[in-house]
């Protein structure tokens, strides 16, 4: 059978399936199960088994489950509550401190979890109610809200980032020391813009009540909520950059440190730990049989002489490379609007990577421009991820239009750092490459 011919019809029949609703990691699965038997016989069904037992054996991907049980416990702790109260009193005198202090919070969860779900929901319930009782723009704080959430696609230790690095066979270690700083840049992006919106519009957030003044003692008495967030951040992310750790052995060691900050903070409780122990199961399953379903989509894609015949196609464009790059980033933003990221990545990577080698680009630096698109892919409207973790927390009043409208700005924000790092790749590649000549 031609490639060309089982090219279109895999991803014609992947289109037609996801309409139906049904899971993205039962239809890859379908998919290639039917192609597989269609094509090989039966008794090709081996190699999907192959595939599956590899997956399931990857010391790698061990990483995501235990990066995901920190996440929670740290969650159930209540130490992000800590924090949150911490950065009222210190942003609160601030133009849009309390949305600005949103997005600290964000990066600082980011850094610690690398879950988005967790600090969307946790900004909903806490910052949200905060913001909207001293009347702040309502599109304003739920934009916060959602671009800050993001942040955990990008700032290491994240699960999305880890995906990505196996997928494409990437340190992991490269992976987490190269979104550093891009994370850093957008979210003192989207401070910067809150900050000079709030300026030149204080109708934004306005001061209506003299702001209660806080001593100088008593704000660096919040400070020691810190503490345990800096600890668990320093036991993961210090024994990666200073060699003493694999990012999956960091993990591992990420978990002791949650599990000793709730200790100290006295809420480490047999509740807590059943809940963040079904929540990790939870999620790891999803992502493991999505892992599992693209696996043997890609790998019929690939037998077929799929990969080979897009490789081939790119080859014979007279575009520039930049425009096929250009190309590229625009598919994974489309397909962000109706995939979620593992899934998107599982199946692009395989598919981008060769095409991104050829061109001459380095693989580590498009890995930072794809978790980009993949953060405007949680914020984009209709059914980015971000706003339907955000809607299931909304109060009274605010409706899924307030939403949309919020995120857009923060879209565009994301869009510009994106044009930056394209013409800049330097801001992402020197501090992965800084790293590299330390250890060495």
């Amino acid at each position: 059978m031609e490639s060309s011919f089982i090219l279109v019809g895999m991803f014609a029949s992947l289109v037609l399936l996801m309409l139906t609703g049904a899971g993205l990691a039962f239809v890859l699965g379908a998919i290639a199960f039917l192609a597989t038997v269609t094509i090989w016989g039966p008794s090709a069904l081996i190699v999907t088994v192959l595939n599956t037992f590899e997956t399931m054996t990857s010391e790698a991907l061990m990483a995501i489950p235990l990066y995901v049980l920190m996440a929670s416990i740290l969650q159930k702790s209540s130490i992000i509550d800590d924090l949150y109260t911490a950065m009222e009193t210190w942003f609160q005198g601030l133009s849009g401190g309390l949305a600005i202090g949103t997005i600290v919070i964000c990066t600082i969860m980011a850094a610690m979890t690398g879950v988005v779900g967790a600090a969307v929901a946790a900004m909903g319930i806490l910052a949200l109610p905060s913001m909207l009782a001293r009347r702040y723009h309502p599109p304003l704080a739920l934009g916060a809200i959602c671009a800050g959430g993001t942040l955990g696609i990008l700032i290491p230790p994240s699960v999305v980032t880890i995906v990505y690095a196996i997928t494409a066979q990437i340190s992991i270690g490269k992976m987490f020391i190269a979104g550093v700083v891009p994370g850093i840049i957008l979210a003192t992006g989207y401070c910067l813009y809150i900050y000079i919106r709030v300026r030149l519009n204080p109708s934004l957030a306005p001061v209506t009540e003299p702001v209660a003044r806080v001593s100088l003692s008593a704000r660096l008495a919040t400070l020691k909520t810190l503490v345990l967030p800096a600890f668990v951040i320093t036991s993961v992310l210090g024994t990666i950059y200073m060699g003493l750790a694999t990012p999956t052995e960091a993990a591992a060691v990420g978990v002791l440190g949650a599990l000793v900050s709730a200790a100290i903070s006295g809420r480490l409780k047999l509740a807590n730990l059943s809940s963040a122990a079904t929540d990790t199961l939870r999620v790891t399953a999803m992502i493991l049989w999505i892992t599992i379903g693209a696996r043997a989509f890609i790998s019929v894609f690939v037998a077929t002489g799929g990969a080979d015949s897009v490789l081939g196609f790119v080859e014979t464009l007279e575009a520039s490379r930049w425009v096929v790059l250009g190309a590229m980033l625009l598919v994974l933003i489309l397909l962000g609007l109706f995939l979620d990221e593992i899934g998107i990545i599982l199946l692009c990577v395989p598919v981008f990577l060769p095409i991104v080698k050829t061109l001459g680009f380095d693989p580590l630096w498009f890995g930072v421009l794809f978790m980009i698109t993949a953060q405007m892919a949680y914020i984009t409207p209709p059914f980015g991820y971000t706003l339907f973790y955000l809607k299931g927390v909304l109060p009274e009043g605010i409706g899924i239009g307030q939403v949309y409208r919020g995120v857009l700005p923060f879209f565009a924000i994301q869009l510009l750092v994106l044009v930056l790092f394209i013409l800049f790749p330097d801001i992402v590649t020197w501090l992965p490459e800084a790293a590299s000549a330390r250890l060495k």
